[in-house]
């Protein structure tokens, strides 16, 4: 399968990337301060934080498009209302208190409060839970399919990677920033004027929902609630995800952090209708036997928009990707080279390795993609194996009711991490299916029964003293 792209086409895609080193570069190599080259000198206003984080959260594009393809509306209760809700959460409790912190990072944080070991432990977790694998993976098939196959996707996808690289180690957080702003306006366009073009060539939304089957208007397509329930457990991401972080952290007031992840959630609110009805114009149009639903988006757009129009799209799906890719490149490269290699190099430059771990990032996580070919394995293992570990931690460090003696911190972060991944490890090696789970039991819920276990006894033992 691939697109019939034009010359005009790529003209349009190599004008975007040209405009993306052009805004990345507007400051050069120098940054004032670590502070400013981190975290933009925590003066991102309230449009510039809304667009960061509406763009940098919706990185999983295709993975939307592959969904909505295949199960419609339910994309709003399963891949949309968790992530809601628990961003409303972080909202009102964590992001004002993480903006009043000194800290610059969440390993840096924890570290303020439990102890510079359990600190320096946490930036592993961290640094695997932002890898950039999965949108290095999304922009590999992309342009594997825009150019017809002619070259492997891991060609690609390393190309992309290391242009991302590029312009994220030369102007920082602030090149993060200003790209983002861009990002946001591309990835709404895109898909305003894919379902603009889709109902014209098909019809309006009536026509549509009369057309499609009766499992993509079931608001749990066809899933258990216990399938469901999984995802809101899965959406606990939201608390340790340093993007989060970061941006309130950066943002100019407690205010504009607060504020700012609201208005955020009413944009997903709206993109999640573009992209869920953008799904089901795919599935009407294409049919229901698409060999690949991960492509459904652009091979709807190669099939209905015109030269040109089609480029721009094309553009809205890079810059979704892109948005994310280059805060997690930046995150995980802070993350490694600060928080965990400069601890054993003091007397280096942090600003500096900082940018040898973005690169270092880039290098792992197009190792990752070689041996978790599909971007749903690396979303699942990665979120099911760190995230139960790293809750009490991160959640102990703003919010007293969370707080545990420093040697339970540890234990969280390792204990918990190492159940979770051994009973994956047992789900894949001792089972027939290889799926994962193990006694049936989704490698998730051991490790977040073990961290919520640790709570109760740290919780005593803080009473009894």
């Amino acid at each position: 399968m691939s697109s019939e792209f034009t010359t005009l086409d790529w003209a349009i895609v190599g004008a975007y990337f040209i405009f993306l080193i052009w805004l990345s570069w507007k400051k050069g190599w120098h940054s004032d301060s670590e502070e400013d080259f981190l975290l933009s000198g925590r003066k991102v206003t309230l449009p510039a934080f809304v667009a960061t984080l509406v763009s940098t959260w919706y990185g999983g594009i295709l993975g939307i498009g592959e969904w909505s393809y295949q199960f419609g509306i339910s994309q709003w209760l399963i891949l949309g209302a968790p992530f809601y809700l628990f961003s409303a959460f972080f909202a009102i409790f964590l992001a004002g208190k993480i903006r009043m912190n000194k800290a610059l990072t969440i390993p840096e944080a924890i570290g303020d409060r439990f102890g510079a070991r359990a600190g320096r432990i946490s930036a592993l977790p961290i640094f695997v839970l932002v890898s950039p694998a999965p949108y290095i993976l999304m922009l590999g098939l992309l342009f594997q399919y825009l150019s017809g196959g002619e070259a492997p996707f891991l060609l690609y996808a390393s190309l992309v990677a290391l242009f991302s690289v590029l312009y994220i180690t030369v102007g920082g957080f602030g090149a993060v920033i200003r790209t983002d702003m861009l990002q946001v306006v591309l990835m709404f366009g895109g898909f305003i004027l894919l379902l603009f073009f889709a109902a014209g060539e098909f019809g309006g939304f009536g026509t549509l929902l009369a057309s499609v089957s009766d499992t993509h208007l079931d608001i749990t397509g066809g899933n258990s609630w216990q399938y469901i329930l999984v995802w809101f457990f899965i959406a606990l991401w939201t608390f340790v995800d340093p993007s989060f972080h970061q941006r309130s952290a950066a943002a100019e007031s407690p205010e504009t952090a607060r504020n700012g992840i609201f208005i955020s959630i009413g944009f997903w609110i709206f993109f999640d209708f573009l992209t869920c009805f953008a799904g089901l114009y795919a599935f009407a149009i294409l049919g229901g036997g698409l060999e690949n639903p991960v492509l459904a988006y652009p091979v709807l757009a190669d099939q209905i928009l015109p030269v040109g129009i089609k480029g721009l799209f094309f553009v809205s799906l890079l810059a979704i990707i892109m948005s994310t890719l280059d805060s997690y490149l930046f995150i995980s490269g802070q993350t490694l080279g600060r928080d965990y290699l400069l601890k054993y190099f003091p007397s280096a430059d942090p600003t500096l390795l900082t940018r040898i771990g973005i690169l270092l990032s880039a290098v792992l996580g197009i190792i990752l993609i070689l041996f978790f070919p599909s971007v749903i394995d690396l979303w699942y293992v990665i979120g099911s194996v760190f995230i139960p570990g790293m809750l009490i931690p991160v959640l102990g460090t703003y919010l007293e009711p969370f707080r545990l003696p420093p040697r339970f911190i540890t234990y969280s972060i390792v204990g918990c991490t190492l159940i979770s991944f051994l009973w994956l490890l047992s789900g894949t090696l001792l089972t027939e299916s290889g799926d994962y789970t193990f006694l049936g039991v989704e490698p998730f819920y051991p490790g977040l029964l073990a961290a919520i276990l640790l709570w109760v006894s740290g919780r005593a033992g803080l009473k009894a003293e």
